[in-house]
């Protein structure tokens, strides 16, 4: 469990309640340093799973948190930007709340099809989603400064709209599966049920050939 890409999966959970304790705070140095802590833990996202797989330290724990750690992790900055007054056009708290729900809807599909034994894997438009999602997060955190919170809002309806696909991307790949099921499980109980109406036919027991007369 206390290997390095499991310490860095814990250490994105860490930096949260430092990131959330921005919204209280009006100073600038204490904003852009909630967004160093979150790009650094941003980057920590890419290296635990490489570092998981090269070392052979795949372990339960990391593919529990891992997910976790990465929507709380989101899912705490955009509260923030919610929270506090002037991070964020009211109109783009449109893309924060695809992407809240989103998030929300993925968890379950995921937890659904896992009783089934069914994976839900990562799309490339996916992973593209991620990458503009972190980058829009990370220069919010720096508005103010230069055009980087005018460029983040930007990435950020970006990072929306691809949510918005990848969502309906999952929710159309789980009902595939859902419907798979059910003619599986259909075909099974008529198969079954064909079985037992069959009617049992009795063979009559031979008849001894009669013995000639001698």
């Amino acid at each position: 469990m206390y290997n390095l890409p499991n310490l860095l999966t814990l250490s994105r959970i860490a930096v949260i309640p430092l990131i959330f304790l921005s919204v209280y705070t009006k100073c600038c140095f204490l904003n852009y340093l909630a967004g160093v802590l979150f790009i650094a833990a941003s980057i920590t996202d890419y290296y635990d799973g490489k570092l998981a797989r090269d070392r052979g330290q795949v372990s339960a724990f990391g593919r529990l948190f891992d997910p976790i750690a990465d929507k709380l992790l989101v899912a705490s900055a955009l509260v923030v930007f919610l929270a506090k007054p002037g991070m964020l056009h009211p109109i783009s708290y449109i893309p924060v709340f695809v992407i809240l729900c989103r998030e929300l809807l993925v968890s379950g599909l995921r937890e659904f099809l896992r009783e089934v034994n069914i994976g839900l894997p990562v799309t490339k438009l996916a992973k593209w989603k991620t990458g503009f999602q972190m980058t829009a997060l990370s220069m919010l955190f720096f508005k103010g400064w230069f055009i980087w919170g005018g460029l983040g809002e930007i990435l950020l309806w970006v990072a929306g709209v691809l949510t918005f696909i990848t969502g309906y991307q999952y929710f159309e790949k789980s009902l595939d599966y859902i419907r798979q099921g059910n003619t599986v499980k259909k075909e099974k109980k008529e198969t079954s049920s064909a079985s037992k109406e069959k009617p049992i036919v009795k063979k009559s027991p031979r008849k001894k050939p009669a013995k000639a007369k001698k």
